[in-house]
């Protein structure tokens, strides 16, 4: 690899979408706090560890396949780090494999001190992390975002937290899957016209500009009605209304957003990254509600 910065290696990995990947497993550790189960968080805590690195691989690996498909050029927004030319594509791609690879040796010491539960949850989220570029070319990419940084991180640390899979913290899947899946539907929103040009189809080219836009406006409203409504039926602490706080933010994405019909992918600029920043806010907030609950 050429001589990098330490900053442009971390800028290269996209951390401003790691809300997407650290709060799916941060809300179900304070989930199964306040129910009272006897949390490992020691155990948890490299889990979130764990899967912010197979976040960074995930992110570099699509960088570089996105380039590779001519998705990513010079008048794109996405894979800046190759498309301005301070990386070649074959560094991102080394990045991605040693991150990749790191990420699969913490895995693994993870599955010896918790069970081999956690290597097929594991192995799950390495092939999703792999197949992502092809699924997302094929319109599956939204699927995958939902079934990676929500569905298997909630169920997979429920169980490297108390050594079992406990099935009702999948409630906390739909409010967080939805808004990271609203990361990458803003952005395929957003790059419809470049996804086009490289001849891919992804979910929001699929369904075309006016039902993307609705899609996106449930993906965010959704979530602040779910809490409200596990709240109110006893599957979540009253306390879990303090997310409720989020509809500000929530409220001015969504007029942005709102534009895309009339002022076309301009609208969306920054969306992904407002995005990626409410997911972390209501997702804050939600789990600190379940730990004042615990207390309260």
């Amino acid at each position: 690899m050429s001589k990098h910065t330490s900053k442009a290696w971390v800028l290269a990995t996209r951390p401003w979408s790691f809300p997407a990947s650290t709060m799916p497993v941060l809300v179900t550790l304070c989930y199964l706090f306040w129910k009272g189960h006897d949390v490992n968080w020691l155990t948890g805590v490299w889990a979130l560890v764990n899967i912010v690195v197979f976040h960074a691989a995930g992110n570099t690996w699509s960088d570089y396949n996105d380039f590779q498909k001519g998705v990513d050029r010079e008048d794109t927004i996405g894979g800046l780090s190759i498309t301005s030319g301070e990386f070649k594509a074959a560094e991102i791609r080394t990045l991605a494999l040693i991150l990749l690879a790191v990420a699969v040796v913490m895995g693994v010491a993870l599955v010896f001190i918790t069970g081999v539960p956690t290597l097929y949850v594991g192995i799950a989220g390495a092939l999703l992390t792999l197949l992502y570029p092809q699924l997302k070319f094929n319109a599956l990419g939204d699927v995958d975002i939902f079934l990676t940084y929500s569905l298997l991180p909630i169920l997979g640390t429920s169980f490297v937290a108390t050594g079992e899979f406990h099935l009702d913290a999948l409630w906390l899947s739909l409010p967080i899957g939805l808004i990271t899946v609203g990361i990458l539907h803003s952005n395929n929103m957003r790059d419809t016209e470049q996804d086009k040009r490289a001849n891919i189809k992804t979910f929001a080219m699929l369904v075309g500009k006016k039902v993307s836009l609705n899609l996106y406006y449930a993906e965010i409203a959704l979530p602040f009605i779910w809490v409200a409504v596990c709240s109110a039926l006893g599957m979540f602490p009253l306390w879990s209304l303090l997310a409720l706080v989020a509809l500000k933010p929530a409220i001015d994405i969504l007029k942005q957003a709102s534009q895309f019909i009339h002022k076309g992918a301009k609208a969306l600029y920054g969306v992904d990254e407002a995005t990626a920043k409410l997911q972390l806010v209501f997702s804050l907030l939600t789990a600190l509600s379940f730990v004042i609950a615990r207390f309260v």
